[in-house]
């Protein structure tokens, strides 16, 4: 038993470096690439192929957490990216169609809120091109592989070591959620990535699995994509404010329909493993990267204020 304990304390552990590690590497790296660029090129900030590069090192990043996890940890791959069940995708749709479609809006009057105080919002994300085929490449590295690479990380590593340490469902998916938010350090996002996070994690829970959420992440990102190609600024420019309406409603009554079917009706018996619950070695843990993730969080907002 004692041994057992060690082990659960051990995997904890790793899971809250793992948290650290994901959030000095891309800024260390970050840094690393800017300092070279600015030595050896000029003019750099609008060219293709450093819009790519912008979202390829923190992919690159994450893969080698995850590789230094699987190296130091004792879980491996096969482990974290188990099967499971088809309904879990089914439901990872349906919740994403309702977080995409009702909790954005949801997070426009959190923006609205942010803007009484002097928050001055990024007008527009810098992406390269998606005109005619250069869509292909910039979902490729935009959406898929930010789907593979943080769904590994926050669900497939972190809700699922908080698990194994017989963490509570609740605890699990709020932290889940709040770490997931912290990590993308942008103000204006912070109640969709929260609740998106929240409810990727209990996904993760009930399926066992990353698969689904990796799939619903991808669709998401995806759509964005798709539609700023098109330009469409909104999803719903093009519709009657009935149509909206009908929407939006149609929207939040699935996501909380899969919500309340996840939380109610999905439950299974010895979902509470016992494990050490011990917080403070998970905490302890991710403390550099909380702290990181935290200060650059309130620095972008202070710059936007002013």
């Amino acid at each position: 038993m004692e041994k057992k304990i060690y082990e659960a304390r051990a995997d904890l552990r790793e899971t809250g470096i793992a948290y650290s590690l994901a959030t000095l590497l891309p800024a260390f790296l970050s840094l690393v690439v800017l300092v070279l660029l600015e030595l050896a090129a000029e003019g750099y900030e609008d060219a293709e192929w450093y819009l790519y590069l912008s979202f390829l090192l923190p992919q690159i990043c994450l893969a080698a957490t995850a590789l230094v996890y699987f190296r130091r940890g004792k879980r491996t791959p096969r482990e974290v990216y188990s099967p499971c069940k088809p309904r879990y995708f089914v439901l990872a749709f349906l919740v994403q169609f309702g977080l995409l479609c009702a909790l954005s809006e949801l997070n426009s009057l959190f923006l609205a809120l942010l803007e009484r105080i002097g928050y001055k919002p990024y007008m527009d994300e810098m992406l390269p091109s998606l005109a005619g085929w250069n869509l292909l490449p910039a979902i490729l590295v935009i959406a898929l592989l930010p789907a593979l690479f943080e769904e590994t990380l926050f669900r497939g590593i972190l809700t699922g070591g908080m698990q194994r340490a017989g963490w509570g469902t609740a605890a699990t998916v709020l932290i889940s959620g709040a770490l997931f938010s912290l990590f993308h350090h942008n103000p204006e996002q912070t109640i969709y990535q929260f609740v998106c996070g929240a409810c990727f994690a209990l996904l993760m829970l009930r399926a066992g699995s990353p698969f689904p959420t990796m799939a619903a992440h991808f669709l998401n990102n995806a759509a964005v994509l798709v539609f700023t190609s098109l330009g469409i600024d909104s999803f719903y420019a093009a519709l009657p404010l009935w149509g909206y309406i009908v929407l939006v409603s149609a929207a939040g009554l699935v996501l909380a329909g899969s919500l309340v079917y996840l939380i109610f009706l999905d439950k299974k018996e010895g979902e509470k493993p016992k494990g050490v619950k011990e917080g403070k070695i998970f905490f302890l843990a991710a403390a550099v990267g909380i702290a990181l993730c935290a200060v650059d969080w309130i620095a972008v907002l202070v710059e936007r204020c002013l």
